[in-house]
């Protein structure tokens, strides 16, 4: 018998129907069938066929790997470019920062050199930032690192300035043919993808140890900033400006020099800022392979857990970032207050200026004959400060020891070893195949292919054992972080106060080069994995809290008007309501976490980590290492594509899903589960 079915008639002006909403099975109840399938088998197949590989021991592969490269190195060209980076550089440390003999300092002393750098920041900018740098520069000497800060002031901004020689060429390109970006951009996403001990493992090989390989890999990753954001400024000019510029029979050069590049001149300062802080961050690292600079005495530091040590130089390198940035900030914000016509009389600046070289000039010549003026007097600032650093650490170690014990038990033992068993522990093939059906479940058939092949690339490079160990700390420390993030963000998008308050903190912590959370980190827990974990909790967590802030925030008004209508409490609009409806947000945060903490794997090989880290760090330290240290620094890099194909996958995912609930309550066909008892 035929079922008829009611059609009711659509009013005149009433919004189109919204399809019901499918209910078939949540993806967390698949993921749930799939462990639980992985449990069982691993139950019966556990410490079978893990491919573990000892700390020191080497495969087939590894050894063809590091015979590949010995091969590379010793080469003219290699040879030939590292001898004029060095020179270089030598240079301009004779210059500034260390002695040459006979004089006990260098060509210009500290005095000349501080009046020069406060000549340049007026010069550049206003006497706001000229005041910054003169500052910022007595400073350095005056807690005893002037020589170290001027060799870090050195790599960084022949880096920068080889950077910008190589980047903004690339940028003018990219902005000016869609399809050298599209290589351009895979090319920049690599090198922002790869950890920054990995590219060591590469130019180590090629140049050895020394200035050259520090400045190469500053390089490496200070190059993209400059050639992703300059490259958008000078695509992103107005097409009606370029037409009308067009229409006067302008060349593609004279279009470039005279419209495309003045008008997109705050953008390229920008990405020249961002360029300058990458090279900044790169510090520590860079003093890994014998640069020279601030990070060295850090390094030397955390070797021997030495708190007020380490503390002091990282400070001041954290000084010359914000130094650099507000410069380069207010340099560009005086570009274009000028290029409108404004700013201060420019006949009056320039007799500032002029008048500004005799003091400097005065200064220079002092500090050529005066050895106060050469050599900065030893104040022990640095040392005090190191004291007193070391001792309340110490009072804060005895103090918080009970509940730092109890975090770490709690997550030692509640998270990182029950995941690790059955991450590690689990035969190659089953940790295989459960991953690949999670991917599946979590990000669909889009995140199956890529995971498929990054499994498959880890299996072959030989260190899977290794890689499991550091998919578990991943994944147990974006858990952590994500708490946080939820914490946080959502009080800060609820209350407009915090926000204001912490939002600052943030940037800040976002702009400290990772290797300075491993100061206090190591203070309190000592040297082990979980050191590692909480250093890139630290590290990751500033980022995933803004993500999740800037989500819930935007979640529409009308949304939470209708929450609050219906008697709910706060709990509720902010379980049921706001963090279902930033689900995206919340995805692409949980993405970011993950590479994040990820970053932090092989810097926390420093401090007992083990597994991958460990791994590059070998391969860092002999040459007959270096084919395990190359393999596992693309099995990291495999990890994280691998991480963010996955979580790009589920974003978008979330983001239909989300889209879909917007649209339907715009309609009025969608209510969260509070308003209807929990069926939508």
């Amino acid at each position: 018998m035929a079922t008829i079915t009611e059609t009711r008639p659509v009013e005149p002006g009433a919004p189109p129907p919204v399809e019901p909403e499918t209910r078939g099975v949540p993806r967390w109840a698949w993921g749930l069938v799939v462990v639980a399938g992985w449990i069982g088998v691993w139950t019966f197949t556990k410490g079978t066929d893990t491919l573990v590989l000892g700390g020191l021991d080497q495969t087939g592969l590894h050894d063809r790997l590091s015979e590949f490269g010995a091969s590379l190195g010793d080469s003219p060209l290699t040879n030939g470019v590292g001898d004029t980076l060095e020179a270089f550089v030598d240079f301009f440390r004779r210059l500034i920062a260390v002695p040459t003999p006979p004089r006990p300092a260098a060509e210009i002393g500290w005095l000349g050199v501080v009046a020069i750098a406060t000549w340049i920041g007026y010069a550049v900018a206003n006497w706001r930032i000229a005041l910054l740098v003169g500052l910022s520069f007595v400073s350095f000497g005056a807690f005893g690192y002037w020589e170290d800060s001027m060799d870090l002031l050195v790599v960084t901004l022949v880096s920068v300035l080889l950077t910008v020689l190589i980047g903004f060429p690339l940028a003018v390109w990219m902005g000016l043919s869609r399809r050298a970006a599209r290589y351009i951009t895979l090319l920049i996403d690599l090198l922002q993808t790869m950890p920054t001990f990995v590219y060591l493992v590469f130019v180590v090989i090629l140049f050895g140890i020394g200035v050259p390989t520090a400045i190469i890999c500053t390089l490496a990753y200070a190059l993209p900033p400059i050639v992703r954001i300059a490259g958008f400024g000078i695509r992103d000019v107005s097409p009606t400006t370029i037409e009308a510029t067009d229409s006067l029979g302008q060349t593609t050069w004279q279009r470039l020099v005279k419209v495309q590049i003045p008008m997109a001149r705050s953008t390229i300062i920008l990405g020249l800022n961002q360029t300058i802080l990458a090279a900044l961050s790169m510090a520590i690292i860079a003093s890994y392979v014998a640069g020279p600079g601030l990070g060295r005495p850090v390094l030397s530091a955390l070797t021997r857990n030495n708190f007020g040590d380490s503390l002091v130089p990282g400070l001041l390198i954290v000084l010359m970032g914000i130094m650099l940035d507000r410069t380069t900030t207010a340099a560009s914000q005086r570009s274009e207050v000028v290029a409108r016509g404004g700013g201060e009389d420019p006949r009056r600046r320039r007799l500032l200026l002029a008048g500004g070289l005799v003091p400097v000039a005065f200064a220079v010549w002092y500090s050529r004959f005066e050895l106060d003026a050469a050599v900065f007097p030893e104040l022990g600032w640095g040392d005090a400060i190191a004291d007193v650093s070391n001792r309340l650490m110490e009072s804060a170690v005895d103090i918080l020891e009970p509940l730092t014990s109890a975090f770490r038990d709690a997550v030692s033992y509640g998270m990182l070893n029950p995941m690790q068993e059955l991450l590690a522990d689990s035969p190659w093939w089953l940790s295989f195949t459960g991953i690949l059906l999670l991917s599946l479940v979590i990000g669909g058939a889009k995140a199956l292919l890529p995971t498929l092949i990054c499994l498959s690339g880890i299996r072959f490079l030989d260190l899977w054992h290794d890689s499991m160990i550091v998919l578990n700390m991943t994944i147990v420390a974006t858990v952590l972080v994500m708490i946080i993030a939820v914490v946080f963000g959502v009080w800060m998008a609820r209350d407009s106060r915090v926000d204001l308050a912490l939002r600052p903190l943030l940037d800040a912590g976002q702009t400290i080069p990772a290797f300075v959370y491993l100061i206090p980190a190591l203070a309190l827990f000592g040297s082990s994995r979980f050191t590692a974990i909480v250093a890139g909790l630290i590290y990751a967590a500033p980022a995933a809290v803004k993500l999740v802030a800037d989500g819930v925030g935007q979640v529409s008004a009308g949304a939470v008007e209708a929450g609050r209508s219906v008697g709910s409490t706060k709990w509720q609009e902010i379980i049921k309501v706001q963090l279902p409806m930033a689900k995206g947000s919340l995805v692409l945060a949980t993405n970011q976490g993950l590479l994040y903490v990820l970053a932090m794997v092989v810097i926390g090989g420093l401090v007992g980590a083990q597994a991958l880290g460990y791994d590059v760090i070998l391969g860092l330290s002999s040459s007959e290492k270096w084919g395990k240290g190359l393999a596992a620094g693309l099995s990291i890099v495999l990890l994280g594509i691998m991480i963010d194909r996955i979580a790009r996958a589920a974003a978008e995912r979330a983001g239909a899903g989300h889209q879909a609930r917007e649209r339907a309550f715009r309609l009025g066909g969608w209510r969260p589960a509070i308003f209807t008892g929990g069926v939508r």
